[in-house]
């Protein structure tokens, strides 16, 4: 099973727009999508404003907008009354008018998350475990949709455009670091997770790496800003990322491209080790523990964990000096604009996080090339299961900042 690339379903007839299976992108008109991307960027938007910014005439936004508010995408707004003329109507984002669901499949847990049309979360399960079984993955799947759709009526149910999958790229390769049986974790080299549950649903399913989701997560719900070209680091059981070129994620021809936690930097005695050996959150559960501190609630409150005294100090300092090699390493083959950091901790450990890295930064010999700014995400925790969900809304209702999609 590759990871590396968005993967969906096969493209199977059916009546509405959600139930459908994915064509070439996964909507009947390109500007449908292009309108769509539009009001979702900008909150609200009249028809004067998506011809202007098109080029495309009044007369086809004017059909495209009242089809898409047939369709229950799109709601007016308040008329606008200005000097001159009549009235302009905004037309927004109806959060109804479609839901997604995300699946994060993680090393020490699983979350699913149902999302409305703005990202807005409407619902959440979570699973967590000291290493993933397949078996016991499709199980709280099957249970948590179930929970998840009870919370929507019969008819948003019928609006459920999709599922998208984040999972690690070759989970079972990390099966000593995890700390799994290795029979256990072989077996998801030969399952197909995405085709699996694909069996349990009645809308496409998409995947793609998990890392590479939380940026897309930041890129899609996220406030980046201007940004077009960043790195990005996502810390959770080990240390991940992605790389945003042009406003859009990019991961080479073989997915490769962002596999940040296999880095080479500096490690004990000047040898090389890999980023993900010094910035993953696995390493601070086992320097806690080898201190006599059992820390689950790394794993289950992510949101909060506590006092846990100097040890995560150090690994502050130790993750942050990794982070600044990456970020410096990157910075010599692409000219990114910005770093962000973002992962499974507190808003107040990141914040210290970034300040560590900044300050690590300054102590590396980087003449020569410009170094980024350095910068906190802004998705959080939620990052790679949101990231997923947004698998779907890109794939079906967007353009822009989205991979290419590429049938399984």
């Amino acid at each position: 099973m590759e990871t590396g690339t968005v993967k969906h379903g096969p493209p199977e007839a059916a009546e509405s727009r959600f139930h459908r299976g994915t064509n070439q992108s996964g909507m009947r008109d390109h500007n449908e999508r292009l309108v769509l991307s539009l009001v979702r960027l900008h909150g609200s938007l009249s028809k004067s404003d998506i011809a202007r910014m098109t080029g495309l005439s009044a007369q086809t936004v004017s059909v495209i907008m009242r089809e898409l508010e047939r369709d229950g995408l799109l709601l007016k707004q308040a008329p606008q009354r200005g000097k001159i003329g009549q009235p302009s109507v905004p037309m927004s984002l109806n959060p109804d008018g479609a839901f997604f669901i995300g699946l994060k499949i993680g090393r020490r847990s699983s979350d699913l998350v149902l999302i409305d049309f703005l990202g807005t979360v409407r619902a959440s399960s979570q699973l967590s475990y000291r290493y993933p079984v397949p078996r016991e993955t499709v199980e709280f799947v099957l249970s948590g949709m179930k929970e998840l759709r009870a919370t929507l009526s019969a008819g948003q149910q019928k609006r459920i455009a999709g599922l998208g999958i984040a999972m690690p790229f070759e989970l079972w390769s990390w099966a000593d670091t995890a700390g799994a049986p290795r029979e256990i974790m072989d077996e998801w080299r030969h399952r197909d997770m995405r085709s699996e549950i694909q069996l349990l649903c009645d809308f496409p399913v998409y995947l793609q790496n998990d890392a590479t989701s939380a940026c897309g997560a930041e890129l899609v719900f996220g406030q980046t800003g201007a940004l077009r070209d960043f790195v990005y680091f996502y810390i959770g059981a080990f240390a991940g990322g992605g790389i945003v070129l042009d406003g859009r994620l990019y991961s080479g021809p073989t997915g490769n491209a962002g596999a940040l936690g296999s880095m080479l930097i500096p490690g004990n005695g000047n040898k090389p080790t890999q980023l993900i050996d010094i910035a993953s959150i696995a390493v601070l559960e086992k320097r806690l523990n080898a201190n006599g501190v059992d820390a689950p609630h790394l794993w289950t409150t992510p949101e909060e964990w506590g006092d846990l005294g100097p040890t995560v100090h150090q690994w502050i300092l130790d993750a942050a000096n990794a982070l600044a090699y990456s970020i410096a390493s990157s910075t010599a083959i692409i000219d990114f604009e910005a770093a962000v950091i973002d992962g499974w901790m507190p808003a107040s450990v990141r914040a210290r996080l970034v300040d560590a890295v900044r300050d690590a930064m300054s102590g590396i010999d980087a003449e020569g090339v410009s170094v980024p700014r350095i910068q906190e995400g802004t998705v959080g925790v939620h990052a790679r299961a949101l990231g997923a969900a947004s698998l779907p809304l890109s794939e079906r209702f967007l353009i822009g900042p989205t991979l290419p999609a590429r049938t399984a």
